[in-house]
């Protein structure tokens, strides 16, 4: 639920700040986010950063490119769909498959992990694109209606 609204901004962040400009507002947003809840904080940080990292990666692939004209909205709803998607399935897997492997290795676990099941992988699976691609149609409206003419040459 709380995806979407850092989706759009770090596609903003990303049409704004070129090449890794969602990278550097999810390094920020993780940092601030692992200090109000310093127990899981390495991981919020890590997944923040990549989520920001991955939509960049799909803004440049797509080259998708904030000017003063607007934005593709096609191309950005389905960049951070993707960008969405591969972020659910990643941090999904590794919450579930960690205490796998520190059972394995002998180190006790915390029981607050979540349990895999498939009605949860189902629900990544879809609910990843879906989020994605509202928050790249939401992001594209933002920038065409109204921040084109801010549009930064950095």
């Amino acid at each position: 639920m709380f995806i979407a609204p850092q989706a759009v901004l770090l596609a903003l962040s990303g049409l704004f700040i070129k090449n890794i400009g969602a990278t550097y507002a999810g390094a920020i947003g993780g940092l601030l986010t692992a200090l109000g809840s310093p127990g899981l904080g390495i991981f919020t940080f890590l997944a923040t950063t990549l989520f920001g990292a991955l939509i960049d990666t799909t803004i440049y692939t797509f080259k998708i490119k904030g000017t003063t004209k607007g934005v593709n909205r096609n191309r950005l709803i389905t960049a951070m769909a993707i960008s969405t998607m591969l972020i659910g399935i990643i941090t999904y897997s590794i919450s579930v498959m960690t205490p796998t492997i520190l059972e394995q290795t002998g180190i006790p676990t915390l029981p607050l992990i979540i349990q895999r099941s498939y009605i949860l992988d189902a629900m990544v699976i879809f609910m990843g694109p879906a989020t994605g691609a509202t928050a790249g149609y939401a992001a594209a409206y933002l920038w065409n209606k109204y921040l084109k003419t801010l549009a930064l040459t950095l």
